[in-house]
């Protein structure tokens, strides 16, 4: 007899949806149930990951800058500007390539990455227009400078603003070409 015709019918549908008696009655396998706890699991580590302190009060920016200006110049690396803030996930999104094992190479060899909050679009405005990075278009939002404070590069159409969207290699690419010339080292050259 069908173990649905000895049970009650609400008692055969919750054990049906939760996979528990014999197998013949209750399609859910464990495989099932294991792949749904696990993209449970990945869905709470993203979760996580949103809640990263990665970029500091606003009120440290400019001593940030400053402290990055001076490694930069002992070091003969650039400084990378990168306006975002916390509650950002484009922005934890690009931090995450930063330091992925392609990237974080070139970037230490080659930066000296600030992160400059901008609260909820509402802070360091000034630096941001200092560097000619247009908030009003997204972040996260970069500019590269050399060690002296020369603007080499902004952002100005958002270019990174959708980087959830985007590829790891993007990123690699922007830090490579924006990378100070070494002697006897071609620009596209990626360890070098």
């Amino acid at each position: 007899m069908h173990l649905c015709g000895i049970l009650n019918r609400g008692q055969c549908r919750l054990r049906w949806l939760i996979g528990t008696g014999p197998s013949e009655v209750f399609p859910l396998k464990k495989s099932k149930l294991l792949a749904f706890a696990f993209l449970l699991a990945l869905g709470a580590a993203s979760a996580r990951s949103a809640e990263r302190e990665i970029y500091p009060e606003p009120v440290e920016a400019k001593a940030d800058l400053a402290a990055a200006f001076k490694t930069a110049a002992q070091t003969h690396r650039r400084v990378l500007i990168d306006f975002g803030g916390n509650w950002c996930g484009d922005c934890q999104v690009l931090d995450i390539y930063f330091h992925n094992a392609q990237n974080l190479p070139i970037l230490e060899k080659n930066y000296v990455l600030v992160h400059v909050n901008i609260g909820h679009m509402d802070e360091n405005q000034d630096i941001a227009a200092r560097y000619q990075v247009p908030l009003e278009h997204g972040v996260p939002a970069l500019a590269v400078l050399s060690a002296q404070g020369k603007l080499l590069y902004s952002q100005r159409t958002g270019e990174f603003a959708p980087m959830r969207r985007m590829e790891s290699a993007s990123v690699t690419s922007f830090l490579v070409q924006w990378k100070p010339a070494k002697d006897g080292c071609s620009a596209v050259m990626v360890n070098c």
